[in-house]
Parts: C-alpha cells; structure tokens; sequence
C-alpha cells in the first residue's frame, strides 16, 4: 500500500517502495508521478514546479516527458503530405539519418550536447555542411511542428547549432565541355541534356516534361502553375535547333508500339528517364571534363543567358528563379570573362583621346 507522506497545495507526496512519487490535478484529472528520488526535497521541488506550470495554464511537464522523436516523425510527414510539399522525397532522407541517432528517445531528453553529437558523427561520415544542415533544419521543423500542435508535444525547443555553408555555386560547363560531354553521352540522354543545357531548368521539370505542355506549332514549351519548384507557371521558346529535336522526337514517338506521355524517355523507351547516375559519371569521365554535376547543367545556362544579352528579369522566368539573390549565386563569374573584362578594359583605355595641358609660356614659345 502507497504511504502518504505530506498533503500540499495541490497535490500529495506519498512512498512506493523506496521511491517518492506525487500526485496532483489539472482540470479535474488526476496525475501520478514518479520522482526517481527517496528524497523529500526533491518531491516538494518536483510538486512546486508542477504546481507552477498549472497556475500559468500549461500543461505539466509529464505529458510532454511522454512524448518520443518518433511521434514527431510522424507528424511531419503528414504535414509534408497534406501541404503537398515537393521536398517528401528529400525530407525522408534526412530523417533517415536522424533515427539512428533520436529514435526512440523521449524529446524532452534530447538536448543541444545530443544534437552536437550527431553533428559530430555526420561530419566523420563526410557528410557536407550543407546536408548536414538540411538535416538540422528538418528537425527543427519537426519540433516546431510539435510546439504549435493542440495540445502541445513540445514544451521547450532546444537550441540547434547550423553550420556555415559556402553558398557560392561553382560549377558550369564551358561550351568545349558541353560539347565533348555530348559527344559521349548515350543516344537517349543527348537531347535530355541540351535542353538542360540551353533552358536551364530543374532535373525534376525535365523529366516530367509530358507531350501535352508542347506546342511544335508555335515552338513553345509550358509548365503549369503547380508543376515548379516555386509553384509558379512559366513558358520557354525554343530555338531552332530545339524545334527541331522536339519535332523529330514527336515523329519517333509515332511509331512506337506503347505511347508515352513524357518527352525525354529512359534508354528502353518504357518510361521517363529516372536514374542516371553512373551513366553521367562515365560520360564526365570520357569526356575527361571533370567531375561535373546534371545541376551544372543549370547554372551554365543562366551564365549564357546573362552572356548573350538577354535581361536577367527575363533569363530569370525561363530558367524558374524568384529571387535575385539565388539567380546572382548561380550568375558564375569565371576566368576567361576576367580575361575578356581585361581586354575589353584594355581596348577602351587605348582608344581614349589624350589631350595635353599646354602652359601659356609653352604657347608663347610655338609662335
């Protein structure tokens, strides 16, 4: 039988073998819990929280004590579903490497020194900043998520460290690359990467391009609002050369056995292109171009955009960038636009007149 030890305010204090538990009410409910202690100080300090927490309207800390990381799992995934965020697939990897670490772990005993461990076991993998990072951001989300739900699962969110990242973009192709990289490349991916090349758009938008966002007529190619990565619809006219590679690819599809919606399909014509990874690798490597990335590919073609003339509020709509900020990271400046900023500076420095300042004494001594 449970030994009462003292009756206080709102709760009592009573003895469970050697351990000391408490019992208090919110809202009419009653609340039993253990204190871990023998000792009566530690059950009055426990008690005197509790009682603290009801007086202000929140909930006692012990329901929040059972709440584990995988509840919250839970949670952000339904809320990635039902907000029908584009990034599920990217969210679902993060949390992937997070279970090792928080699964099963209550939130209230997870804390900064857990989470700077696991920043420290990420960073021993090679794991970049960046993906670190994302990593972190979707656990912040996750405890967010549980703040704000009613009731609440989270009661105090601790403090994350970030990372620094190098945002600067890097990579880009010159055209010889490009050119050498094509001239190694399957036959089913040649056309799928000049229209990266040229339009820049994202790896997900190619692959999903389907038949009926083309118009050969007027040579133009859509994408609904809903089918971009910012939501926002947007239209690209094709050059020559483009037109051409859509009519003969629209020919070809006449003839096959199975019609498919999407433009650019895999090397067995059974389905949009999906996973190339290995394919581009040994293309980059016989090309002797480098290590280059299918993203490259992006930023290359808003350099050329930039390069050629066109505005950048209009480089911008075709390649899907919002902001200027994002679009100036991958406006790459290289060497050889150094060099060519040196001569043209040269040439404009050659062809000033100059004028000399002629003293009146000097005039005089001409006459």
């Amino acid at each position: 039988m449970d030994a009462v030890i003292m009756e206080e305010k709102m709760g009592t204090i009573y003895k469970r073998g050697k351990i000391l538990w408490i019992k208090y009410h919110r809202a009419g409910k009653p609340y039993y819990e253990s204190t871990k202690s023998s000792k009566e100080a530690d059950a009055k300090r426990l008690l005197k929280r509790r009682e603290g927490e009801i007086s202000e309207g929140k909930l006692p800390g012990i329901y929040f004590d059972k709440i584990l990381y995988d509840e919250l799992v839970a949670d952000i995934v339904v809320d990635y579903e039902l907000s029908g965020r584009k990034s599920l697939e990217r969210l679902q990897n993060s949390l992937n490497h997070l279970e090792g670490d928080f699964s099963g772990i209550h939130i209230v005993n997870i804390t900064t020194s857990k989470i700077k461990k696991y920043i420290d076991r990420r960073i021993e993998e090679t794991a970049s900043n960046a993906t670190i990072n994302r990593e972190l951001a979707a656990f912040k989300r996750m405890l967010t998520i549980g703040s704000r739900s009613t009731p609440p699962k989270v009661h105090n969110i601790p403090f994350i460290p970030m990372l620094k990242e190098n945002n600067v973009r890097k990579g880009f192709f010159e055209h010889g690359d490009f050119v050498a990289l094509i001239n190694v490349l399957p036959e089913y991916l040649k056309d799928f990467v000049s229209f990266a090349y040229k339009v820049g758009w994202r790896l997900s938008e190619i692959t999903g391009l389907t038949w009926d966002r083309v118009d050969l007529d007027n040579g133009i190619v859509t994408l609904n609002p809903g089918e971009t990565k910012n939501d926002e619809g947007r239209t690209v006219y094709l050059d020559q050369e483009l037109k051409e590679m859509f009519k003969l690819r629209s020919e070809a599809r006449k003839s096959m056995s199975r019609i498919l919606p999407y433009v650019f399909l895999n090397e067995d014509k059974t389905d949009r292109i999906k996973r190339f990874d290995k394919t581009w690798r040994t293309a980059c490597d016989n090309a002797e171009i480098g290590v280059r990335l299918f993203h490259d590919l992006r930023r290359t073609a808003i350099r050329n955009m930039v390069r050629a003339g066109i505005p950048e509020r209009v480089a911008m709509m075709i390649s899907g960038h919002r902001t200027r900020s994002v679009f100036d990271r991958y406006n790459i400046v290289s060497d050889s636009d150094l060099k060519i900023a040196a001569q043209r500076q040269e040439a404009y420095l050659k062809a000033q007149i100059v004028t000399k300042t002629v003293t009146i004494k000097e005039i005089g001594a001409t006459l």
